[in-house]
C-alpha cells in the first residue's frame, strides 16, 4: 500500500543541513549547487536513513541529485561490487545519470560507476564489470542480457532506483523491470520516480516498495517571457563551426556562451580568439579581482563575448547581454532557466540559442514540457548568409569613412595609379577592398561538410520521441507505421524472428532498432507483423557491426535474428556486403533491446 504523501519539507538553507557526507558535500560545492531544490530537501533525508521512497516529479526538478547524493553516501568503497543499480528507460538518460553520479562522487576515492545500455560495445562493459564497479546505471534490456550471461551479479545490491517509471511503462519495459527486481536480494532499498502514477505503476510500488515515503513535487514552469528561444541541431565536432556562423550573422550587443566545465571556458575562448573574435573566459576558479574585471569589461563594452560556467554566471546581471548561447546543454531544466535569465533584463528583449546533440534530444523535450514554451528550430546560417553579412558590414564601414574622413589625398592617389597602370577605378577599389579584408575575407573558404549517414547518431527530429514512432497503427493482417512524407525506395526488407504470437507491437520493434542501430525512427520504413515473424524496411548499406548488434538484440523475449527477407518461411542470408561469420556453436543470447 502506498504511504500517505509526505508533508511539505521545512526549507533548508543549504545542503549542509541535509546530513550528507563531507566528501559528497565537497562535490556539491564544486558543482556550484547552493540551495537544495524541493525534491532534494524531501528525498535526501529518508534515503540517507535507508527508507524506500516514491517520488512523483518531472525531469528538471533535480531528482537525479535527490537520489544520487544520499545513495552515494551509503556506498562501501572497499567493496568493488554492484551496490547500487539505477534503471532508466533510455540510453541517453543512462549516460546522463552515470555522468552526474561520477561528478557527485569526485571525492569518493576509487568509486566506479558503469552505464550499461544497448548499442554500446559489450566487450568494454564486460571488462569494467570484471574490474569491479560500485554502481550500475542501465536500460532494462541490456541489464537483463548481462543477468542471462551471469556477467552482472546483484546478490550484494543495497539499493535500486527506478527512474521515469511511467516512461518504462509506455515503452513496454515495465515487465522487464519487475523481472530484474526479482533477481535482487529481498532486503534492499527501493526508490521509484515517476512523473505520473498510473495503476500499473502503483502495482509495482505495492509489490516492491516497503512502507515508502511519498514525495510529490510540482515542476517549475517559470521562464523568461521576453526571451526568444531557439535551438540548433548539431553534432559535437560541428559545434565550433556552427557557433562561428551564428556569431557572424546574429546582431548582438553582448553574448554569454555557457559550457559545462572550467577547462571548456578557456579552450572555447582561445578558439574564438584564433578566429578573430574577442572573448574571455569566466569560471568559478578565477580570482575575485579577475572575475570582477571581466564583468566590468562586459558592462562597459570593452568585451562582447564571455564564455562561462553555471557557477561563474550565478548572480551575473549585465543589461547589455542580448544573447545567451547554451553551447553545452545544461544538466537540468532549472539550469536552463537560470542561464537564459541572464538576458532579457530590465524589460529588454533577449535571445537564447540551445545547441542540441543527438543524445540530448530528450532534454529539449523536457525543457519544452517543463517551461510550457516551444523552443523554435533555428536555421543554421549558410555560407551565403555569412558572405552577405560581412559584405553589409564592409559597406557600412565605407559609408562611415565618407562621412568622417577627408579623402582628397587618397582620391589623387587612386587617380595617379589608374593613369600609370591603365586600370579602372572600380578595379583599383576591388584590390584595395581585398587588401583591407585580407585577414577576414568577405568570402570565407567553404567548410568541409560532415557526413551524416543513416546508421549514426542523428540530430533531433521534431516529433521523434526517444527513437520510437509515437503513432503506430495496427491492421487486421499487417501492422505498420505511417509512411507520410517518406520514401522507402532505398530501403532493404529485413526479416526479424518475432511476431504477433510473441506480443510484439510496432513500437517495440522501432524502439529496439533505433536504440541498437543508433538511428532515428524516421529512417525506419514499413513494418509488417505476421504470426511468428515480422518484416521491416531499413536503409541500405547497413554496417557490419550494426547488423551483428541487431541480429543479437532481444524484443519481447525473442532474439531478432535479423536477415534479408527472402520471401520464404525462414531467414536465408545476411544483408548485401556483409559476410556472415561462420561459427561452430551458436553464440549465447546477445545484446538486449533498450
Amino acid at each position: 500500500m502506498i504511504a500517505a504523501p509526505m508533508t511539505e519539507p521545512t526549507p533548508v538553507a543549504s545542503f549542509e543541513g541535509l546530513g550528507l557526507s563531507e566528501a559528497v558535500l565537497a562535490a556539491v560545492r564544486a558543482v556550484g549547487y547552493e540551495t537544495p531544490s524541493p525534491i532534494q530537501q524531501a528525498a535526501i533525508p529518508p534515503l540517507l536513513e535507508g527508507r524506500d521512497l516514491l517520488g512523483q516529479a518531472q525531469t528538471g526538478t533535480g531528482k537525479t541529485a535527490a537520489f544520487a547524493l544520499p545513495l552515494l553516501c551509503r556506498i562501501d568503497l572497499k567493496r568493488a561490487e554492484p551496490q547500487l543499480l539505477v534503471l532508466t528507460p533510455t540510453r541517453e538518460l543512462a549516460i546522463q545519470v552515470a555522468e552526474a553520479m561520477q561528478k557527485y562522487a569526485r571525492h569518493l576515492k576509487g568509486f566506479h560507476v558503469l552505464p550499461i545500455y544497448g548499442g554500446a560495445g559489450m566487450d568494454f562493459q564486460l571488462k569494467q564489470l570484471r574490474r569491479g564497479v560500485h554502481a550500475v546505471v542501465g536500460t532494462p534490456g541490456r541489464i537483463q542480457d548481462h543477468l542471462r550471461r551471469k556477467t552482472l551479479k546483484l546478490d550484494k545490491l543495497q539499493a535500486v532506483v527506478i527512474d521515469e517509471a511511467d516512461e518504462m511503462l509506455r515503452m513496454g519495459f515495465i515487465e522487464d523491470v519487475e523481472s530484474i527486481l526479482g533477481e535482487m536480494p529481498k532486503q534492499k532499498q527501493v526508490a521509484l520516480f515517476s512523473a505520473t502514477l498510473p495503476d500499473r505503476i502503483r502495482k509495482v510500488v505495492a509489490h516492491h516498495l516497503k512502507d515508502p515515503v511519498e514525495v510529490k513535487i510540482k515542476s517549475k514552469t517559470a521562464t523568461v517571457a521576453s526571451v526568444d528561444q531557439r535551438f540548433v541541431e548539431v553534432r559535437g565536432f560541428d559545434k565550433l563551426e556552427v557557433l562561428t556562423r551564428i556569431l557572424e550573422v546574429e546582431d548582438f550587443d553582448a553574448m554569454l556562451i555557457f559550457v559545462r566545465t572550467r577547462q571548456a571556458t578557456a579552450e572555447l575562448s582561445e578558439k574564438l580568439e584564433a578566429r578573430g573574435l574577442a572573448s574571455a573566459a569566466l569560471s568559478g576558479e578565477m580570482t575575485q579581482a579577475l572575475r570582477e574585471r571581466t564583468i566590468q569589461q562586459l558592462k562597459n563594452g570593452k568585451l562582447d563575448i564571455v564564455v562561462a560556467t553555471d557557477v561563474a554566471a550565478r548572480g551575473l546581471d549585465v543589461e547589455r547581454v542580448t544573447h545567451v548561447v547554451n553551447y553545452d546543454v545544461p544538466h537540468d531544466v532549472e539550469g536552463y532557466i537560470h542561464r537564459i535569465g541572464r538576458t532579457g533584463r530590465a524589460g529588454r528583449g533577449g535571445h537564447a540559442i540551445l545547441f542540441v546533440m543527438p543524445r540530448e534530444r530528450r532534454m529539449l523535450m523536457e525543457i519544452e514540457r517543463a517551461t510550457r514554451h516551444r523552443v523554435e528550430p533555428m536555421r543554421l546560417p549558410s555560407r551565403e548568409d555569412v558572405v552577405y553579412r560581412r559584405s553589409a558590414q564592409f559597406k557600412e564601414s565605407i559609408t562611415e569613412v565618407f562621412s568622417s574622413q577627408d579623402l582628397a589625398f587618397f582620391e589623387q592617389l587612386v587617380a595617379s595609379y589608374a593613369e600609370e597602370h591603365g586600370r579602372e577605378p572600380t578595379a583599383i577599389a576591388a584590390a584595395l577592398a581585398y587588401l583591407a579584408q585580407k585577414e577576414r575575407p568577405l568570402v570565407p573558404p567553404p567548410a568541409p561538410e560532415s557526413r551524416r549517414e543513416h546508421f549514426t547518431e542523428r540530430p533531433p527530429q521534431r516529433g521523434d520521441h526517444r527513437g520510437r514512432d509515437p503513432r503506430p497503427e495496427a491492421g487486421p493482417r499487417h501492422e505498420r507505421r505511417p509512411r507520410a512524407e517518406r520514401d522507402d525506395s532505398d530501403h532493404v526488407r529485413y526479416r526479424i524472428e518475432v511476431g504477433r504470437e510473441h506480443g510484439v507491437q510496432p513500437g517495440n520493434i522501432v524502439g529496439a532498432i533505433a536504440n541498437e542501430a543508433g538511428m532515428d525512427a524516421v529512417h525506419i520504413g514499413r513494418i509488417e507483423i505476421f504470426d511468428n515473424h515480422s518484416i521491416v524496411g531499413l536503409p541500405g548499406g547497413m554496417p557490419r557491426d550494426i547488423y551483428e548488434r541487431l541480429r543479437k538484440a532481444w524484443v519481447c523475449g525473442q532474439q531478432l535474428s535479423i536477415s534479408v527477407d527472402s520471401g520464404g518461411d525462414a531467414p536465408k542470408r545476411p544483408p548485401p556486403g556483409i559476410k556472415a561469420k561462420r561459427k561452430k556453436h551458436e553464440k549465447k543470447r546477445g545484446a538486449g533491446h533498450d
